[in-house]
């Protein structure tokens, strides 16, 4: 490296080191939202350029004349070789659903800080190595899953605790996806409307691709015309009363029609409704995160939030929970997710070409992801704090303003009916979830650059179009695919339910599978703390779990390897993540504080429940005690799972390491690639 670069990259690492210390340190004054893009542009900038690098040529050693299962097995239906930028976008949006968005939003609450922390360390010393590590490994067997490589690398036994967490994770992930969407819908005609009219748009679409009779480039304006719609004609609803009360709804009544979705997307022929919103969700996806860069960038909004605030103790407003270990299963994609390793052992490994794509597309979307995540942390954080804190907790609006301003954040009714007033809304009351908030910090950013009164509007339902446009695609993906592993384990009771040709089959595991996730999705809509409480720790906790599981398979594989040495690579981010983990679902389980503990928390609404002179409330509280039990049992099932899987593969990693068994390669497993075929790719 010559002089010049070498100042270079110290400089980049200096102004980093700067803007992180300006974060930390400042106490009291007001400071720019440019200092976490110019630390995340340096941590992204050091982490790829030489972390990166160096796992690729000294840990996992990429081979370019090793041929790649997408061009061993290229059968132009599961493994195809495919263009390493278009690889990429389908990884990255994959990878980047609703998480990076919603995490760092609820975890606002403890300051910028925090998260800010926890994001830029956590993706490039762990979420980073996660994917990369389980990216290469699923291409160096075949493009196999994460569960069958457990299953082979560590054994049939763990291999099954891991298909079984898999199956569990999805569910609990599924119904958390669907809250936030029914949470942000709720009583809102103009965002009901927006998401309703891309159903019709979508299979316009698919009907139209599927007659080879229109154009890809024609039915792509169509629906960029059609969401251009959805987002403004909402806004002359309240000329149509009639219509108006079509799209106003609430959470109970969207959590059916969501359920109803899921089911008919899973059942529907792909073509028809799937493939059309994935091809509109990835155009308003990277569009509007481009545009957000840009607008952070240019506009250099001011940081309301306090770096820390009191509720690290635990006291939150939005949940509970202390800051350790909290935040760090709060924050799940956007540093380090189990979710990826799903993704980076499914479809990209039958993808890529070329075996140093592993760098760009398994390390680089993740740091990507990190960037988008810490642009989370910036809309939530440039609201005034009062504002983010009434969005967020429940109660009366008398309570909930009480309760934010004898806490030191002042706010007002009139300043949150005058807040709602101007985003074309009744109320932003009682609006947990995550995806308001980051609507609203959006729409204030963007807003600026008009001084039209419905452009704040504008951009908030637009704002929410695009998270639950990109949500509800996950959900449909999620329980197509949900689907086909459930009719993997049905099939082995009974062959017939695992024949994916079969329409009753499908609709048979479809119904089991939304009924699973639904059930959870409802137990959150009528959950008296608003769900979002137990739900997305819950969801955080499985997701980091999946995490560990595939960090084990990375250590595995390293000593199996001759890369022993290497091993602290992987090591150091599977210890921090069995922490922090482990301590959020003890927390969870057993704390004493009933907001906190599902335990604590159905003995108080029990006891609650027996003061109550109304029978008919005095019910539905001993039923959501019982939920809270339930809700306790699930994250207990997930901790002694992979306690237990964990467990397994230390003993493995003490025989492997006194036995110094290496990996066995058979002749198959390493085919060399030709320069003339190396060429083409």
């Amino acid at each position: 490296m010559s002089a010049w670069k070498k100042l270079l990259w110290i400089g980049v690492a200096a102004l980093g080191t700067w803007a992180v210390a300006v974060l930390a340190l400042s106490r009291g004054e007001k400071i720019s939202a440019l200092w976490i893009v110019i630390a995340g542009f340096c941590a992204f900038s050091i982490s790829y350029r030489f972390y990166s690098k160096w796992l690729a040529t000294k840990v996992l050693v990429l081979n370019e004349e090793r041929a790649t299962p997408a061009v061993l097995r290229n059968d132009n239906k599961d493994y195809v070789p495919t263009n390493r930028w278009m690889v990429f976008g389908h990884h990255f949006a994959a990878i980047a659903g609703p998480g990076p968005l919603v995490g760092p939003v609820l975890a606002a609450q403890f300051g910028f800080l925090p998260g800010t922390l926890w994001i830029l360390i956590g993706a490039t010393l762990g979420g980073g190595v996660h994917d990369m590590i389980v990216l290469f490994a699923s291409i160096r067997r075949g493009g196999k899953t994460l569960g069958q490589m457990v299953k082979e690398e560590i054994g049939r036994g763990v291999g099954l605790l891991a298909l079984v967490s898999v199956l569990a994770i999805m569910i609990i992930l599924l119904a958390v996806l669907a809250l936030v969407v029914v949470q942000a819908l709720a009583q809102s005609p103009w965002g009901v409307f927006t998401i309703a009219v891309t159903i019709p748009i979508a299979l316009i679409m698919g009907i139209a691709l599927r007659t080879g009779k229109v154009s890809v480039l024609a039915v792509t304006i169509f629906g960029l015309l059609g969401l251009a719609f959805g987002v403004w004609g909402g806004q002359f609803l309240g000329h149509f009363p009639a219509i108006e009360a079509w799209f106003h709804q609430d959470q109970k009544w969207l959590a059916w029609a969501i359920m109803t979705y899921g089911l008919a997307a899973s059942i529907l022929p792909v073509w028809m409704l799937l493939t059309p919103r994935d091809y509109l969700s990835t155009f308003l996806k990277l569009g509007t995160v481009a545009m957000l860069a840009v607008a952070v960038v240019l506009i250099n909004p001011t940081l309301q939030m306090p770096a820390i605030t009191k509720f690290i103790d635990g006291s939150g407003l939005v949940f509970a929970g202390p800051v350790f270990p909290f935040v760090f299963i709060t924050i799940a994609c956007g540093a380090v997710s189990g979710f990826h390793s799903l993704i980076a052992s499914g479809t990209t490994p039958k993808m890529i070409r070329r075996e140093s794509r592993i760098r760009s597309i398994g390390y680089g979307a993740m740091v990507t992801e990190m960037m988008v995540a810490l642009m989370a942390m910036i809309a939530a954080c440039v609201l005034e704090p009062g504002e983010y804190f009434a969005i967020n907790t429940k109660g009366t609006p008398a309570e909930v303003v009480a309760k934010i301003s004898a806490v030191g954040f002042p706010v007002t009714e009139q300043e949150m009916q005058t807040l709602a007033t101007n985003l074309g809304e009744s109320t932003m009351f009682n609006r947990a979830g995550g995806a308001p908030t980051f609507a609203v910090g959006m729409a204030h950013m963007f807003s600026r650059v008009s001084a039209k009164p419905t452009t704040l509007a504008l951009w908030y339902h637009f704002a929410i179009m695009f998270e639950a446009l990109f949500i509800l695609t996950t959900i449909d993906a999620g329980t197509r695919v949900g689907r086909f592993l459930l009719q993997d384990v049905l099939g082995q009771l009974w062959r017939p339910l695992g024949n994916t040709r079969s329409w009753s089959a499908n609709f048979l595991a479809s119904f089991l599978l939304v009924a699973a996730w639904g059930w959870f999705l409802y137990q959150g809509v009528i959950d008296p703390l608003g769900g979002i409480n137990s739900l997305w720790p819950l969801f955080g906790i499985a997701n980091q779990l999946l995490s560990v599981i595939a960090l084990c398979l990375g250590t595995t594989l390293l000593i199996k390897m001759h890369k022993a040495k290497y091993i602290f690579v992987t090591l150091v981010p599977l210890g921090f993540m069995c922490a922090v983990t482990f301590s959020a679902g003890y927390l969870k389980v057993f704390s004493p504080d009933p907001r906190l503990g599902f335990l604590s928390g159905a003995r108080s609404l029990l006891d609650h429940s027996s003061t109550v002179p109304d029978a008919v409330k005095a019910a539905e509280l001993a039923r959501q005690a019982g939920v809270w039990r339930f809700d306790a049992l699930v994250a207990a099932f997930f901790l002694v799972l992979v306690a237990a899987i964990v467990l397994g593969c230390a003993r493995q990693w003490w025989q492997l390491i006194r036995g110094d068994k290496g990996i066995v390669l058979h002749e198959n497993e390493f085919v060399p690639i030709t320069p003339a075929e190396l060429a083409q790719f």
